[in-house]
């Protein structure tokens, strides 16, 4: 599943971020829990530099406990990193974010100027809510469908603290691919743009390699199928959920397994672990090199049946 999702407002909205973020102090990232990895913008560590970041692990009452503890560990390891895990309706652990930006920035004098702090976060990620509790008042819009808020807009915040909301996007091409299907899965990405039944697929395949107990569990299964396509098809007939001829309906089992996914019936599931993500990175670096060393061969090739010709 190839997605390509980059509306003309999301390219302007990088454009404006690049510019603006050299000259914040602090920088604040939410990325989902469930998929860490996925969820980061892959252009925040070539921009800030040096500014410290904050990367705030939210929907953490979604996520796998202990996963979700390796990531923090794992995110920490880049220099000027601090992650910190926050779930819904949980004030004081938002305002906690504040406390932790005072703590990295020692030598900003708030007396004599505004700590300038940027928030970023893809769409749905929840990072609208965040400033809204931050502000301890509804500055900034929310909603279920990703790609609410449009435009970059300044908020003043207790503390002499100015927060720099950005608007939510994602980049030109999802790399690897899994990563797009994890957010396709958790949400992130317009239900218009991919296929429901591939992105089921691609969680049903997941699942059962995973989260296997949960599965059978939840769906009511003696014994688990052997593939995700299996999975969706036994769903159909616990659920009675059939086309005309008998037919198993996939698009009404994709609705469910995505939608009981993101509102946790399921249990508290990640779709990604620093294990996975770094094998996946390496393979497609792998990957990669081989192309170009392909790509190189075929060149030389062409070279010499030049080089051939021109010597008859």
């Amino acid at each position: 599943m190839a997605i390509n999702w980059f509306p003309g407002h999301m390219h302007k909205a990088r454009k404006e971020i690049k510019k603006v973020m050299p000259q914040m102090d602090l920088i604040i990232e939410v990325l989902d829990a469930r998929i860490p990895f996925s969820s980061e913008n892959p252009l925040v560590p070539s921009l800030r530099g040096d500014t410290p970041l904050i990367k705030v692990l939210n929907k953490r009452d979604l996520a796998d406990p202990e996963i979700t503890e390796r990531w923090q560990q794992w995110l920490e390891k880049e220099r000027g990193v601090r992650a910190i895990t926050l779930t819904h309706n949980q004030r004081g652990e938002a305002l906690d974010i504040l406390k932790l930006a005072e703590e990295m920035t020692p030598d900003h004098d708030r007396q004599k100027s505004a700590l300038r702090v940027m928030i970023l976060g893809i769409p749905n990620v929840g990072k609208s809510t965040i400033i809204n509790t931050l502000a301890g008042r509804p500055v900034a819009k929310t909603g279920n469908e990703p790609a609410v808020t449009r435009a970059q807009q300044a908020i003043k915040l207790p503390g002499n603290v100015l927060l720099y909301d950005t608007p939510g996007f994602l980049w030109p091409k999802l790399s690897p691919e899994a990563c797009g299907y994890r957010l396709a899965i958790t949400g992130a990405i317009r239900s218009a743009v991919l296929d429901f039944e591939d992105v089921a697929l691609f969680e049903a395949d997941y699942l059962l390699e995973a989260y296997p107990e949960l599965v059978r569990m939840r769906y009511g299964l003696a014994e688990l199928p052997e593939d995700g396509i299996g999975l969706m098809d036994a769903i159909a007939e616990k659920r009675r959920f059939f086309a005309r001829g008998g037919i198993p309906d996939l698009h009404k089992v994709a609705e469910v397994l995505l939608n009981e996914f993101r509102s946790g019936t399921l249990g508290r599931i990640s779709l990604e672990t620093p294990e996975m993500v770094e094998r996946e990175a390496r393979i497609a670096a792998e990957e990669q090199a081989h192309k170009a060393a392909e790509q190189e061969a075929r060149g030389k090739g062409t070279g010499k049946k030049k080089g051939g010709g021109n010597k008859r």
